[in-house]
């Protein structure tokens, strides 16, 4: 039976990704038991810092699911999950100014968001498309062919690449406003500090992740290509 030495790369992926996981869960959980001494609600948050902001074109909405948060910049909803919409939590609180944060990015037009917005369709593609071409062009034995469907997963790596900064500065943003406006104080806001830490770190192992995917690529690329010559 043939092992694939390459296949290595694709499991440290999956294993930093695991504890980044276990990581950002593990502290959520932690902070979710600590309330805010203000007892606002994470929809309570995200109001009041919209509003701080002068966004009042942006609606928040309740959706179902756990860490499920997000902000749509082309319908300008705010989503915010069961664990973070109702809850007066730390956690709950630090994970709704972050996605306020993309919303003031949106506002101000921030550069790397509207980099990311575009981005999107191509690494769908990318996404969707490097692989089907890459092994049919293993199998008829066509390098070239393989190679441009490297070259599409790389839009999946950039993407990430994008990602990283978009989700740093939300986080700065977000814990800068929840001190100037006093809605945590003290270890509060260490501890929303500490739960976006953890959920950016998600970020840097999913990038991680898809340039040891991209390493892999270009090594069976190249041995397919070097075997059939």
């Amino acid at each position: 039976m043939y092992f694939d030495p390459t296949y290595i790369l694709v499991i440290i992926g999956a294993i930093i990704s695991a504890i980044a996981s276990w990581n950002v869960n593990h502290t959520y959980k932690k902070f979710s038991r600590v309330a805010s001494s203000r007892g606002m609600t994470g929809r309570d948050a995200a109001e009041q810092i919209l509003q701080s902001a002068g966004i009042y074109d942006v609606s928040i909405e309740h959706i179902s699911g756990r860490l499920t948060d997000h902000y749509s910049p082309g319908e300008k909803v705010l989503r915010l999950s069961d664990s973070v919409y109702g809850s007066t939590s730390v956690a709950a609180i630090g994970v709704a100014a972050h996605e306020c944060g993309h919303a003031v990015q949106h506002q101000v037009g921030y550069g790397p968001l509207k980099l990311r917005s575009m981005a999107v369709p191509v690494a769908n593609i990318g996404s969707r498309l490097s692989w089907p071409i890459i092994l049919i062009g293993l199998l008829l034995g066509s390098t070239g062919l393989a190679q441009i469907g490297v070259i599409l997963f790389t839009f999946v790596v950039f993407f990430q690449l994008i990602t990283l900064p978009v989700e740093f500065d939300a986080s700065h943003r977000a814990l800068k406003i929840l001190d100037q406006n006093q809605m945590l104080y003290g270890n509060e806001l260490a501890g929303a500090r500490k739960v976006l830490t953890a959920a950016a770190l998600t970020y840097v192992a999913a990038l991680f992740s898809v340039i040891l995917q991209l390493l892999r690529l270009i090594l069976l690329t190249q041995n397919g290509g070097r075997r059939r010559r």
